[in-house]
């Protein structure tokens, strides 16, 4: 996306609305408080607004109002508790592990329970210092932060009342414009001296984002009555939608080939490059359905599909009648497939299209024929999952202890450090530390340039903006960006952050200001240097300790994948709802694969160990997805009349080769990959039909439609997709082997 397009997908996005919704329950109280001259005595009023608003991610209206009451509940207890023993040290340090290790491995219960965690910790280092003890008692202090909790409760469902299918349409038109950014990437490999190694890491990072995206919506769809009983045209279409964007996102995965091949064969034909323009085109018309989902609005479709992809058919078939020869029939048949591919695309672009105006005819087309409830998780309240996590073999208890550690240094620093806000080092601890060192030295790195960024912008705005309802516009402003972009850039969010604090400061004590700004920068750098050395020295998790873990996933998900869509072309009938499991668990598999790989590339340079091998198993097992996807196409189209007990030997040695990948990465195997034979028994059909197939080319009659050209078509481009999944599998076998020698 250009710039342009960024901000019309932000101005439309979730993000924005949560940005909105969090300074409208902060502001809202503010200004009535401010206007009865309470709102320093009261100020822990509107924060209880902010702090359980940020506990509130999507997810089934019933999971986020339980998760508000938790954080309520959590919150209340981390104030009586802190403000009766804020005065001595000797209770501090105890409440602080206690707190720190309890609040950091409740992240053992999902999401929502790790933001309940952080933000009731962010709480408890917020009043560790008893800076609010003098204006009232410590009960009342809770009520009122309790009260601020139940105002923004019911103004989140007032909102979700008024308009319920709100944040459903924002979420899938954000996933429909990250798979624009998707094909986007695919088109650029048919462009003119692609850079194949970036395009590849490319693909990577929006296949994490995706996950990501996909991941909430079935969390929010699928736990969400409203959407799961289809008791609304809406809400049905809205479901519709989703499952044909998984399905979109297979089958672009399918147009995966040996590019440099293909380059090779047409590169100065100029098919490649119309095909290069179709599939910019399909990715733009798919970002302008996601805008049109995120604002409720019917998509505009202001470009003819079918004249675009008969244009590039007659391109194809005006290159074949030229071109074609006995030798060039393999190739064509190749270039046929990814043709069929983009119609395929195009056909499902157009139905996107049809679904934004939600009408009765579309959510009658929807069929709830899979089992809604596997492909979401499920976690137990089960006290035996906390203490299954006492253990340093658990990442979750060697975080929780980094964080307790940098807690307590960062509290014996505050003890002896001058400044009159020397909690904001433990807020700023808080905040930081992440599981993933990764994580943590790319928000600490943020963190620190967002605030230096903040402070300074700040402190010219005070001094040259004196006008009082110009700094409140900018306060609205600066609070909005801050929530809005605290998931997107954690840089840009840092610095709205420091900005509307400091103007807020402005306006509640001005002749502190001074003071307030030093602090400020002052505490978020001590703060970042403890998070820095205790993030690379306390116990920490390095991704290559757990690498293996996920490519030993992502290995068995792409069997069972393989295995539920190669059982296709045996005859047997297959449970659509495991066929679409397997396809989901391949698909975060390699996800989770990549992003362990990116976070990695974070890490210190001694810790990167084998980082090439790794590079090229994430690389190849992103092929071998696609691969399997492609097959899974054919087999939904084709496999009913090719089916045959021919395919079940290759099979069979697929799985074989499978098992030794299993063997290699376990360090058990007998077999190396120099003894594997990566081709598929040779299929006597297709070299019978090759061979009549030429016959047709020899005599003139290469345009006509005949039986054998269509059979050989379907039946090539099956056997070919078996001999690539076998490849890429033995290419695996050797990556591993390096990896384990």
């Amino acid at each position: 996306m250009d710039a342009t397009d960024k901000i019309r997908s932000f101005l439309s996005s979730q993000n924005l609305y949560t940005g909105i919704r969090m300074t409208a329950a902060a502001l809202i109280p503010s200004l009535i408080l401010y206007h009865y001259n309470l709102l320093g005595a009261m100020i822990i009023l509107p924060l209880g607004a902010m702090f359980t608003g940020l506990t509130d991610s999507p997810g089934a209206v019933r999971h986020r109002v339980n998760g508000l009451i938790a954080s309520m509940v959590v919150s209340f207890a981390v104030i009586v508790i802190t403000g009766n023993l804020h005065a001595n040290p000797w209770l501090v340090t105890p409440a602080i592990i206690f707190f720190g290790m309890l609040l950091s491995l409740i992240a053992v219960y999902g999401t929502r329970a790790s933001s309940i965690g952080l933000m009731a910790l962010i709480l408890f280092a917020y009043n560790i210092d008893g800076h609010l003890a003098g204006h009232m008692s410590v009960l009342k202090e809770a009520l009122l932060f309790t009260a601020g909790g139940i105002w923004y409760t019911i103004l989140s469902l007032l909102l979700y009342t008024l308009r319920p299918y709100k944040m459903i349409q924002q979420l899938v038109g954000n996933n429909i414009i990250e798979l624009a950014n998707y094909l986007q990437v695919k088109a650029r490999f048919y462009e003119d001296n692609p850079d194949y190694s970036e395009l590849q890491n490319q693909l990577m990072q929006y296949q994490i984002t995706i996950r990501q995206e996909q991941d909430v919506l079935r969390e929010v769809m699928y736990k969400t009555r409203r959407i799961v009983a289809e008791s609304s045209v809406r809400g049905r279409v809205l479901m519709s939608i989703f499952l044909d964007s998984i399905d979109l996102l297979e089958r672009i995965m399918t147009s995966q080939y040996d590019y440099a091949v293909l380059h090779k064969k047409f590169e100065k034909t100029g098919i490649l490059e119309i095909i290069a323009a179709q599939l910019q085109v399909l990715a733009a018309d798919l970002h302008d359905i996601g805008l049109a989902l995120q604002r409720g609005q019917p998509s505009q479709n202001s470009i003819d599909l079918d004249a675009l992809q008969r244009k590039t058919m007659d391109a194809f078939i005006a290159l074949r009648r030229e071109n074609i020869n006995t030798k060039t029939i393999e190739d064509f048949i190749a270039l046929r497939q990814i043709i069929y591919s983009l119609q395929d695309i195009t056909e499902r672009i157009k139905r996107l299209h049809r679904s934004t105006r939600y009408d009765k005819m579309i959510s009658r087309e929807y069929r709830n024929d899979v089992e809604l409830e596997r492909f979401t998780s499920h976690v137990e309240m089960d006290p035996k999952l906390l203490l299954n996590n006492l253990t340093l073999k658990s990442s979750n208890f060697r975080h929780a202890v980094r964080l307790t550690v940098a807690l307590l240094v960062g509290y014996c620093i505050s003890l002896f450090y001058p400044l009159g806000h020397s909690y904001w080092i433990l807020l700023t601890i808080a905040v930081i530390i992440k599981p993933a060192y990764s994580i943590t030295r790319q928000r600490n790195l943020h963190r620190v340039a967002g605030t230096l960024a903040g402070a300074a912008v700040g402190f010219l705005i005070i001094y040259l903006v004196k006008d009082t309802t110009a700094l409140f516009i900018l306060l609205i402003i600066t609070m909005v960006l801050a929530y809005s972009l605290l998931k997107i850039n954690y840089f840009i969010s840092s610095s709205f952050i420091t900005l509307y604090l400091l103007i807020s400061l402005g306006f509640l004590s001005p002749a502190g200001f001074h003071q307030a700004l030093s602090d400020r920068v002052a505490d978020t750098i001590i703060g970042s240097v403890i998070a820095y050395i205790m993030a690379a020295w306390i116990l920490p998790v390095w991704e290559h300790e757990q690498i293996d873990r996920l490519i030993k996933e992502a290995l068995e998900a792409n069997r069972e994948y393989f295995n539920v869509v190669a059982c296709m072309f045996t005859g047997e009938q297959v449970n659509v709802t495991y066929y679409k499991l397997y396809r989901k668990n391949a698909f975060v598999a390699l996800a989770n694969l990549s992003d362990a790989f990116q976070r990695m590339l974070s890490e210190p340079k001694n810790k990167q160990l084998k980082m090439e091998h790794y590079h090229q198993f994430v690389a190849t097992n992103h092929t071998l997805t696609s691969y399997i996807a492609s097959l899974s196409y054919y087999a939904q189209r084709n496999a009913h009349k090719y089916a045959s007990d021919e395919f079940r030997p290759i099979i069979k040695q697929i799985n074989k080769q499978f098992e030794i990948a299993a063997g290699a990465l376990e360090h058990q195997q007998t077999i190396t990959a120099s003894h594997i034979k990566p081709a598929i028994p040779v299929s006597k059909k297709v070299n019978e039909l090759l061979a009549l197939r030429r016959q047709e080319v020899e005599s003139g009659r290469a345009e006509l439609e005949t039986t054998v050209r269509k059979t050989l078509s379907d039946l090539k481009t099956i056997y070919d997709q078996f001999e690539m999944i076998s490849i890429v599998v033995v290419d695996e076998v050797r990556i591993l082997e390096k990896l384990a020698a």
